[in-house]
């Protein structure tokens, strides 16, 4: 019997391993078969995809009826040349290059928007000074010019060799050149391959196919979930506050907003709100802050909007670490347990302390810090959680599953919230919140800003100091052509009236976002409804790339400087929404090139002409930031408000219209606090121009304004 017992439980053991086996690997290329999912989206498993990945972190699901809406389009690659093989537990994918084709994308690049040529392992991490993929958000999708993009759907550090590996067998051999006596030789022969190594055995490939690229970018958000609609209060200024303010010390700051006359809608409170931080206790600092609700309340009736930095890490022996210890990994970070949030209990212990402590006080949002992480204090890689995750795959993934667990809570409550966090990746396109970093280069925030948008990704470049007049009003108008227009004073409480002698530049400009307001919020609606980036790069404009056939002359900068200038990277200048270009002035500079796309475009200020398909100079005026308008673009435009919630219904709207030609543009609006738009609760009013003739005609929606044209180009 006992003999029988044995053999038994040795049967069992063998017939379970078999159940838990992997499917047979294939360790020889070929190439990858592509099941269409949606139109111009197309699915394939490479071998034994992990089933923990960076899209089943997130709940949110593909917006199948907007993608859908969006012409099919081809996949416009030979498939046969794309290859894919697993061996030695690493899965190996390899797509062809074209001569002339250029790559976007993969993430948050601070330094280049066009990545052909370049070696990456993309890695969450902060961010360092290199674009060498560890950065905050190192999305794994890459755009081509060809028209396709594809996501590596991996929670892993993978490897990219976009154009720089040769291949003996490849259909396109460069020519070999004797270094001793051609001068042309390069140590860096062309390559006509993207490849990639994911440390897993299979990978699961998903292509987005457009007519251009905006429509591959557009397919790729929608399929992540979609964009989203911030409430008004969060396009309002925002002001974080030095570390230990008390509510004492925000009531001051408030009344200086007040009595200085400048735009503020949320103060952010940062570290010093906790008892304890690094690592943090979640619960208020009764010193500081003694009755947190009633200063929430106060604050709400200053038309004040709260937002709480924090960590996640949990200080020793507070109310949350004591309950949360058993969802915890193996490491620490600063001495505070890391919860595991992909365990459904960890989630809920803390969902229900944010609600208790924070939410139910009347707080608006929230600025995760830390969730990337050095090396040298954040949890290693062979780190263990109860899950069964190991430590890479949280690294890449700890950023979504913050904002994963705080959106809930929020959408529980039907209240929009929008927040700042330190890491992202694939899966985090429909979640309110903006990538930050502690990086202080002007001119690489304008490339992070320019780069996000290929990798469903907002970006926003905070002023914290400056070491001239010209440097601060420079930061300042940046900032309000960005997804977050803020001032972190969290070091040394500096305000926007810090340099005096540029203060009404900088009063100016924020009063100006604020008459933006309903363009920007009708472009915020286009990325929820239409997946289409607020802020983008040159390359996602209708006529900025030129087909180089058809271009007469030499490509040099003397005979077509217009042509030799888009073949390179422009990282300067971008476009908010689908009208206006905005080409910053950095200190210093007392001029500076603007590459104007095809088609006419006018000073935003004047409606003056400027130019068509060229490149023009502006010279510096401290006083305005450099804006040009899109012939046919129509502009809606408010009074000068101070704070969000004076924009009302009964507000008047001015549209502005430039050029001459004939446009539209769909004025969107909704309560500006709820999600009751998703459900279809919202305004469009469809604006259009035709022979000098402004038309407005209501399409949806109940709300009534008062509308005046100005034709801004005489």
């Amino acid at each position: 019997m006992k003999h029988n017992r044995i053999l038994s439980g040795i049967i069992g053991l063998a017939l379970l391993a078999a159940c838990n086996s992997s499917n047979p690997v294939n360790d020889k290329p070929s190439s990858p078969v592509w099941e269409k999912q949606y139109s111009g989206v197309w699915k394939s498993t490479v071998n034994n995809p992990a089933d923990f990945n960076l899209l089943s972190v997130s709940s949110k699901k593909p917006r199948v009826e907007a993608i859908e809406m969006l012409a099919d389009a081809p996949i416009p690659v030979d498939q046969n040349e794309i290859t894919a093989f697993t061996k030695n537990g690493r899965t190996y994918l390899r797509f062809p290059l074209k001569k002339e084709e250029q790559l976007y994308g993969f993430g948050l690049n601070f330094k280049t928007v066009r990545q052909r040529g370049r070696i990456m392992r993309l890695h969450v991490d902060h961010y360092g000074g290199k674009d060498d993929g560890r950065t905050h958000a190192p999305v794994p999708f890459f755009v081509s010019d060809r028209g396709y993009g594809v996501l590596i759907n991996a929670a892993r550090y993978i490897d990219v060799y976009a154009g720089t590996g040769v291949r003996k067998d490849s259909k396109n051999q460069a020519i070999p050149t004797d270094r001793n006596t051609n001068h042309s030789w390069s140590s860096r022969p062309y390559s006509d391959n993207l490849e990639f190594i994911i440390p897993e055995e299979g990978v699961e490939l998903i292509m987005f196919t457009g007519k251009n690229m905006m429509e591959v970018v557009q397919r790729f958000n929608l399929y992540c979930g979609g964009g989203f609609i911030p409430p008004k209060w969060g396009l309002g200024f925002w002001q974080r506050t030095p570390t230990l303010y008390s509510d004492n010390d925000i009531r001051k700051e408030v009344e200086g907003f007040e009595n200085k006359n400048f735009p503020l809608d949320v103060i952010g409170l940062e570290p010093g709100w906790h008892s304890k931080a690094y690592p943090c206790t979640f619960e208020w600092d009764k010193s500081r802050y003694p009755d947190p609700k009633g200063f929430a309340q106060e604050m709400a009736q200053k038309g004040i909007n709260l937002n709480l930095w924090c960590n996640p890490y949990l200080w020793p022996d507070s109310e949350l670490d004591k309950k949360m210890k058993p969802y915890t990994g193996s490491h620490t970070v600063w001495c505070g347990t890391v919860p595991d949030f992909t365990m459904p209990k960890a989630k809920t212990i803390m969902q229900d302390h944010l609600k208790k402590h924070q939410l139910d006080v009347g707080v608006s949002g929230f600025k995760i810090d830390e969730v990337d992480g050095f090396d040298v204090w954040v949890w290693p890689d062979n780190a263990t959680f109860p899950s069964g995750h190991d430590g890479e795959q949280m690294r890449q993934t700890y950023g979504t599953q913050m904002m994963e667990l705080t959106d809930q809570i929020y959408r529980e409550r039907n209240q929009r919230s929008y927040g700042l966090i330190r890491a992202a990746n694939a899966g985090s396109v429909s979640y309110p919140y903006v990538i930050y970093n502690d990086y202080y280069s002007h001119q690489d925030f304008i490339t992070a800003l320019i780069n996000a948008g290929f990798s469903g990704l907002l970006w926003t470049p905070e002023v914290r100091a400056s070491n001239s007049s010209e440097e601060w009003v420079r930061r300042m108008q940046t900032v309000c052509f960005s997804p977050i227009a803020m001032i972190n004073a969290w070091a040394d409480g500096t305000k926007p009236w810090s340099f005096p002698d540029v203060y009404p530049a900088c009063q100016d400009v924020a009063f100006l976002r604020m008459q933006l307001l309903p363009y920007i919020y009708s472009t915020f609606a286009q990325y929820y409804f239409e997946g289409k980036p607020p802020f983008r790069a040159m390359e996602l404009v209708d006529g900025y790339l030129v087909n180089q056939q058809e271009v007469k002359g030499q490509l040099d900068a003397t005979a077509n400087p217009y042509a030799e200038a888009v073949k390179k990277e422009v990282k300067d200048q971008y476009m908010m929404g689908d009208f206006i270009l905005v080409a910053p002035l950095f200190s210093m500079e007392d001029e500076r090139e603007v590459v104007l796309p095809q088609g006419n475009w006018y000073n935003f200020y004047t409606g003056e002409y400027v130019g068509n398909g060229e490149i023009v100079t502006v010279k510096a005026s401290l006083d305005k930031i450099p804006l040009f308008v899109k012939d046919g673009a129509i502009l809606p435009m408010i009074p000068k408000i101070r704070q969000a919630s004076e924009w009302t219904n009964d507000l008047p709207i001015e549209l502005r219209v430039y050029g001459k030609e004939d446009g539209t543009f769909q004025l969107y609006n909704d309560d500006g606090k709820t999600y009751n738009y998703e459900e279809g609760e919202y305004t469009l009013v469809d604006l259009s121009v035709k022979g000098g003739k402004g038309t407005a005609i209501k399409r949806k929606g109940n709300a009534d304004y008062t509308m005046k044209w100005k034709f801004m180009t005489k």
